[in-house]
């Protein structure tokens, strides 16, 4: 039993730190305080999309498959994370 509960609180702490990995104030300068903006006017509002599509966006940005206009801005800004990061804050945002 003892090793069960270790177990769990080892996942729920690791489960923890990569949902905090990403730092969102960073995004809010250009998305919005809730998300509302399109950034530099040129993006998609990200509010509106799902945590599938930011899901993809932020992994495609890191891995360069994904993105237009701000593609080489956003590749920048996600490049330090790892996709099980970005994956994680995608669910923290959108719908």
């Amino acid at each position: 039993m003892k090793k069960i509960v270790i177990a769990s609180i080892a996942t729920l702490a690791l489960a923890t730190v990569s949902m905090a990995a990403v730092n969102g104030n960073a995004c809010m300068g250009c998305h919005g305080k809730h998300w509302e903006k399109k950034a530099l006017g040129k993006s998609h509002v990200v509010k509106d999309m799902t945590h599938a599509e930011i899901a993809t966006a932020l992994k495609g940005y890191k891995n360069g498959s994904y993105g237009g206009p701000m593609k080489g801005l956003m590749k920048g800004q996600v490049g330090r994370y790892s996709p099980a990061d970005l994956e994680a804050f995608s669910h923290t945002i959108g719908k």
